[in-house]
């Protein structure tokens, strides 16, 4: 019997998940073995009767460079009893599956790291590779390398922010946007770079003072009160969905904003529209202090994960992907695939990586460097005090709506 590898996709889409797939695929039919997919994410692993098929070359030649996965995902996590009473050896044993690859985001590579630690403990000779996958990039990868799926994300969310913001100036409109991003604010912080928004709030920003529904709406008004106050009548603010997730649940019930809560606490905002929570509340604070503004929400979230990957991910999961079979030959498991600037892959061992909890920590946008402190710093519209007299004619306490005030950046 061939040797064999088995491939599963883990969370929610990303462009690109086809193309690691298929090129795993590739590689690895190339050189000899079998490849199988795994339908339904992990919940596979723990099924008696779980849904796979052979990959062979016609099929990723076809898929390789599509949006989507052609493996079907879930977001399944397999308890301590699972692993104990549910996992299915005899899928490893009966096809002889020599190698294990994940294909996920955060939650996705912590359960691989839970799998590489059982495979250990129970002396199964089944290796395991994980790919880094999230549109959110919030991955710890070294030298700031991005995940797969980012790039051609923020390009798509780019270029629906662009286009509506280019309505705004047209119509005399605010755009309230909200966008991807649970526990980092790459992807809002990236489309507000792109498309020189006035203003971008993401958790990152609160690193000096609590996040509450009050400093969001401020920051929010020091950018339109400051555009009025130049004459200039339309924008867009950028809203990361995490911002919302890092409120107080009284906070929220008492701004008239009822949400569900998963069994962590968490508001289920995926079933909501946050640009339309958002902009409902900011039309009750603009009749409260007189000012005449128009808005409009906008959610750009599902709209930018099964788009087509743009060449950058379409070379860059390629190189992922034949990672994976360049670390597998090296005898590597229980590891990430990293390819750094020079194109080589190393790998990134999922043990090392986690915390006292097991899981691996997201990587958060560096709000007082770079790329944050720059568009801070330049690009951005808000009160000052050197605008506090400008400001007057539309609010009587310009400094509360002071963006540096506000952030306690001063």
């Amino acid at each position: 019997m061939k040797d064999s590898i088995i491939i599963l996709c883990g969370g929610g889409p990303a462009p690109g998940m086809n193309t690691v797939v298929f090129t795993i695929a590739k590689t690895f039919l190339a050189k000899g073995y079998r490849v199988i997919g795994l339908h339904g994410g992990y919940s596979g692993l723990f099924s008696k009767n779980p849904e796979t098929e052979d990959l062979n070359f016609k099929l990723a030649d076809y898929f390789f460079n599509r949006g989507g996965s052609y493996l079907r995902m879930s977001r399944f996590k397999p308890t301590a009893e699972d692993f104990e009473k549910n996992f299915n050896l005899d899928l490893f044993t009966s096809n002889n599956i020599k190698l294990l690859v994940t294909v996920g985001g955060d939650d996705t590579a912590s359960t691989a790291n839970r799998i590489a630690k059982f495979l250990e403990a129970k002396s199964y000779p089944i290796a395991n590779i994980h790919v880094p996958k999230t549109i959110d990039n919030d991955l710890p990868l070294p030298g700031n390398a991005p995940t797969f799926g980012f790039n051609s994300a923020r390009n798509e969310g780019a270029h629906l922010a662009r286009t509506i913001y280019e309505d705004g100036r047209t119509s005399g409109n605010w755009l309230i946007v909200s966008a991807m991003g649970r526990s980092a604010g790459h992807l809002a912080l990236g489309i507000g770079e792109a498309i020189h928004a006035p203003m971008t709030i993401i958790p990152e920003m609160f690193d000096k003072t609590k996040i509450t529904l009050d400093k969001i709406i401020k920051l929010t008004l020091s950018a339109i009160i400051r555009r009025k106050s130049l004459g200039i009548n339309y924008g867009a603010v950028i809203v990361a969905e995490g911002v919302f997730h890092d409120l107080d649940p009284a906070e929220m019930k008492a701004a008239g904003v009822n949400v569900t809560y998963d069994e962590h606490g968490h508001p289920e905002l995926g079933k909501v529209s946050k640009a339309v929570l958002f902009n409902e509340i900011l039309i009750k604070e603009f009749d409260r202090l007189g000012l005449k503004v128009k808005t409009r929400p906008v959610e750009i979230g599902y709209d930018t994960r099964c788009q087509d990957p743009i060449a950058y991910d379409l070379g860059y999961c390629s190189e992922l992907a034949m990672g994976v079979y360049d670390l597998y030959k090296k005898g590597e498991t229980g590891c990430m695939v990293y390819i750094d600037p020079q194109g080589a892959s190393h790998p990134l061992y999922l043990k090392d990586l986690q915390n006292a909890e097991g899981k691996i920590p997201p990587r958060r946008v560096d709000i007082q460097e770079g790329i944050a402190r720059n568009y801070y710093r330049y690009i951005c519209h808000y009160v000052s005090p050197e605008s506090y007299e400008d400001v007057k004619k539309y609010v009587a306490n310009p400094e509360e709506y002071d963006f540096l005030k506000i952030l306690n950046w001063e």
